[in-house]
């Protein structure tokens, strides 16, 4: 009840906020409204890029959420994707490469392969790039803030490095593309959904989100995880091995992470770009805290911040995209005084 009601308060403050926008530009709110609903729920290639646009924000708020529960701050999201995201795409051009030449009876073997292969990569970068702090962390008390802010500015110099050192195609800064008959997600089959970007990741992304609300709420881990954040103490009268779960959380938010570029990549682009999905990580900061650890929370919060982004596009004829930028800030920061949850997440990231 606390957290719909906080949901509420900044829905209203930033209805409120987007009235005095309008108003200041000149504009009627209620004629802006309906522009804004055309352009995202109004009509289904609307709703399907804000679906596209929700997927990446669902998959990083859980994994900021996951490390979060043990009182951790993984800033490091957005370098965990982007690596993950380039090694996946370079992985596909590759794998395709050496099975090119197989039967066509074997295509189905040929598929599941590659997807295995690319995952597989995807994971292990992921989690290799979260495990750095990690390790940090429980070795020698280095705050993960800093360590993964460091770690995303590393990543970037890697993955451009590792793009004009052969990876992108000659004269680009992306990577060939993708397999179509081996590597690429399907549209929905929905046909009123076609032209939009959204791809079978959205159910990726659910599922992920629902199963990791599982594990945090469910398992001897997830409340292991809890004691972590809540102090030292706590862990020594439950006999809770702090230095291992630490390391375990932080494993399975850049597990999750590595999954934030799949809908772009294979769903969408069909290769991966210097650049594709900047600020999503950051993004799934603000989708962790609206969300408040809850797995509805996450989808909620994500396809809201989606609708403003979409949102943005279809007014900016009238208003500046900037307006939908003030208006996901006031949300953030209303919702998350009003629950409380801003409270608990610099507590415990004071207390990390």
């Amino acid at each position: 009840m606390k957290a719909l009601t906080a949901g509420l308060i900044g829905l209203c403050a930033a209805w409120l906020a987007f009235n005095l926008a309008a108003l200041a530009y000149g504009e009627s709110p209620l004629q802006l409204l309906v522009i804004l609903y055309r352009g995202t729920w109004g009509t289904w290639y609307g709703a399907g890029q804000v679906l596209y646009k929700a997927t990446p924000l669902m998959l990083a708020g859980a994994a900021v959420t996951f490390a979060l529960r043990a009182g951790l701050f993984n800033v490091g999201v957005e370098g965990q994707a982007a690596l993950a995201g380039l090694g996946s795409a370079a992985m596909a051009t590759l794998f395709s490469r050496a099975v090119q030449n197989g039967s066509h009876s074997a295509h189905f073997l040929f598929v599941i392969a590659h997807w295995i292969v690319i995952l597989a990569t995807s994971l292990t970068i992921g989690c290799l790039w979260a495990l750095i702090p990690a390790l940090l962390k429980v070795r020698f008390g280095a705050h993960e803030v800093v360590s993964t802010i460091v770690l995303n500015r590393i990543a970037d110099a890697i993955i451009g490095f590792a793009l004009a050192s052969g990876l992108a195609l000659r004269g680009t800064v992306r990577t060939a593309d993708v397999p179509l008959h081996l590597a690429r997600l399907d549209a929905i089959r929905l046909s009123k959904f076609r032209g939009s970007a959204v791809s079978i990741a959205l159910f990726v992304g659910l599922a992920v989100v629902l199963l990791a609300g599982v594990v945090l709420r469910r398992t001897v881990m997830g409340r292991e995880l809890a004691l972590i954040a809540n102090g030292p103490r706590a862990c020594e009268a439950a006999r809770v091995p702090i230095k291992r779960r630490i390391v375990q959380a932080m494993l399975v938010s850049g597990a999750i992470a590595a999954l934030v570029p799949l809908g772009a990549v294979f769903g969408f682009k069909g290769y991966y770009e210097l650049g594709l999905g900047a600020g999503v990580g950051f993004a799934g900061i603000a989708v962790a805290i609206l969300g408040d650890g809850r797995p509805e929370g996450i989808v909620i919060s994500a396809l809201v911040l989606a609708t403003l982004e979409q949102g943005g596009l279809s007014l900016n004829g009238v208003l500046p995209m900037e307006v939908m930028d003030v208006l996901k800030a006031i949300i953030i920061i209303v919702v998350a005084w009003a629950s409380g949850t801003l409270k608990r997440t610099l507590g415990s990231v004071a207390t990390a």
